[in-house]
């Protein structure tokens, strides 16, 4: 029988099923995404069950505690009996070496993604796909971002692009509807949904290697986007997470340093698109116009996600980055300023190299200082290939973790803090699912998909709102990061302010 997904077979085709399972962020979502449309389009049948015959798995390879990860996904996903195959990014990063580390698993590199599909079938045969040997990405396009768009190959997940003429066998629900835009087809019915605007990184980070494996960074055009967004509300995408390495630097290649600016307020008028927000933003490259445009522009969310790392500037150059508590807590008046409810998250890594009791207490007093929604503590591992792997002052294990345990406990309590703050704060809340009667679960708009807080919403009364409506409502408690709200009435749909 034919997918539901998929358009009619020729006669005598029988079509292979394959669960896909996805690792890692938002951003391999997408490239599972894509992964799926070609293989729909190539005759499978994506498929979460047991009865798969080839178990693809989107891997990721960030950090220590994510590859490892990976690799039990991997080893136990065999365990039916179907073919094992390992993409993303840690089979891009490693290749070769971890086909020999893991025999039970099919490696296949990003330049396999246009080709998805016949390589499962190779699979499927018998066939053992030679493993790709790893390149550093980076050196796979020019290095002026000026002449990358015209360059042929080198893209990452992500770019791979349709013909403006829709094949005929292109299934049902499957994007682009018109070219040329990356094939798609939506793993899940989520009211939010990832939209890919860029891919790889050209900065220097000592501590990561994000760069060499996904390659030198490329935008994707304006209209792409905005095309893509159409296509995702039509399939009842509410909001849209832009996502990508460094959103900040969107547009270097396009000839346009505040293309972001520019293709926010399109995205933003997309109907029912209610709601955009960015994700991956890097301090240093913070624009005030973009500060503007993110605090202005309706349905533009006005969240910042900031990747500071550290507020000690002895630590951060050494990380070969930029900033200071000082100028950091400046970029926070700024964007708070322009909008004092506006949400601001970010990450932070701990035991750097060479990190000193000092610097510890820097970043205690900036995340005191800072008011943030959101705060991640990591602590820092060696990656292969990198810099500060190579640099003197590597602290213990056990000292490491002491640090990540401190800090995380304090930021616990600011992150809590924080939401105290929003007591008796009006937010718009997207409905995501039921909590039970008179009870819906959402998000505000100062909170992002899985990496923050939720928001609980209780009605004045049961009514029509489902997944994808907006409801205004009033911060009454907090959990935590958590909220608790109670709806302002009238309720508000999320069509563009009709009433419930």
């Amino acid at each position: 029988m034919p997918s539901p997904h998929s358009a009619a077979e020729p006669p005598g085709l029988t079509r292979r099923r394959v669960s896909l399972v996805t690792l890692g962020c938002a951003r391999n979502e997408v490239d599972s995404e894509e992964l799926a449309a070609r293989l729909e389009a190539g005759g499978w049948t994506v498929a979460d069950d047991a009865d798969a015959d080839v178990v693809l798995v989107n891997t990721c390879g960030f950090i220590e505690a994510a590859k490892q990860e990976s690799i039990d996904e991997l080893l136990g996903a065999g365990s039916g009996g179907a073919k094992v195959v390992a993409a993303g990014c840690l089979a891009e990063r490693y290749g070769a070496g971890l086909a020999e580390e893991l025999p039970e698993a099919q490696v296949l590199g990003f330049d396999d993604y246009g080709d998805i599909a016949a390589r499962l079938d190779a699979v499927l045969a018998g066939e053992r796909w030679p493993a790709h040997e790893p390149r550093d990405r980076r050196r796979l396009l020019p290095v002026s971002p000026a002449r990358r768009q015209a360059a042929p190959g080198g893209h990452g997940p992500g770019h791979g692009t349709v013909s403006r003429v829709e094949p005929p066998d292109l299934p049902p629900g499957v994007a682009p509807p018109s070219g040329p835009r990356v094939l798609r087809r939506r793993l899940d019915g989520a009211v939010v949904a990832p939209l890919k605007i860029a891919s790889g990184c050209d900065r220097r980070c000592s501590f990561c290697a994000i760069p060499a494996f996904r390659g030198a960074f490329v935008s994707r055009p304006p209209e792409d986007l905005v095309g893509e967004a159409a296509w995702l509300a039509a399939q009842g995408v509410r909001e849209v997470l832009l996502v990508s390495e460094n959103s900040t630097s969107y547009g270097k290649d396009l000839g346009d340093l505040r293309s972001l600016e520019a293709v926010l307020p399109q995205l933003a008028a997309v109907p029912g698109i209610e709601r955009v927000r960015v994700s991956y933003l890097q301090p240093a490259e913070m624009r005030p116009s973009l500060v503007e445009v993110m605090t202005s522009t309706p349905g533009v969310a006005p969240y910042f996600d900031l990747s500071f790392q550290h507020a000690s500037g002895r630590v951060l150059r050494a990380m070969r980055r930029f900033g200071d508590r000082e100028r950091f807590g400046a970029l926070l008046d700024e964007i708070r300023q322009r909008c004092p409810q506006a949400g601001v998250r970010s990450n932070f890594i701990v035991g750097f190299p060479g990190e000193t009791e000092a610097d510890v207490a820097e970043l205690h007093r900036f995340l005191t200082e800072a008011r943030l929604d959101a705060i991640g503590i990591f602590g820092y591992s060696d990656e292969d290939g990198t810099e500060a792997a190579t640099l003197p002052g590597q602290l213990p294990p056990d000292e490491i973790a002491r640090r990540v345990e401190d800090l995380a406990d304090l930021a616990d309590e600011l992150m809590a803090q924080r939401a105290a703050d929003r007591l008796g704060e009006v937010v718009d809340v997207l409905v995501e699912e039921p909590h039970g009667p008179g009870r819906l679960g959402g998000r505000a708009a100062h909170q992002a998909p899985e990496v923050d807080g939720a928001t609980e919403v209780h009605l004045w009364a049961d009514g029509p709102l489902a997944a994808g409506d907006m409801v205004r409502a009033t911060v009454t408690g907090t959990d935590g990061a958590d909220l608790l709200a109670e709806a302002v009435q009238p309720a508000r749909s999320a069509r563009r302010g009709e009433p419930a």
